[in-house]
């Protein structure tokens, strides 16, 4: 039986895990004005996700541990966010999401 990491590794994966799967730093994400058709922000959405993950890598560095609440809300921030990226099309779903959504659907 695998043993689930600690929420300082849990934190320290979901940060890996967000930089390598959202597109943070790309210019085609700083889309913004009255002439774009989003839905939501993209280039603010992506900011707080980017502030959150450099208070928790700052914080973590210094010995602060998130507690579960913390992890918890971040994950969904970046959910969220991913999420809203893929209705912008600034991002596509693997194939398997497709999948799972079908499924869940059903």
């Amino acid at each position: 039986m695998d043993k689930k990491p600690d929420l300082k590794t849990a934190m320290q994966q979901l940060i890996a895990q967000v930089k390598t799967e959202l597109p943070l730093y790309e210019p085609s994400t700083f889309i913004c004005g009255t002439n774009t058709d989003c839905i939501g922000c993209p280039k603010k959405m992506l900011e707080m996700v980017d502030s959150e993950l450099c208070f928790w890598e700052n914080a973590m560095k210094h010995g602060r541990v998130p507690k579960f609440d913390e992890l918890r809300r971040f994950g969904k921030l970046c959910l969220s966010v991913r999420r809203m990226l893929i209705k912008n099309k600034l991002i596509s779903a693997p194939a398997s999401e497709h999948i799972t959504q079908h499924k869940v659907s059903l």
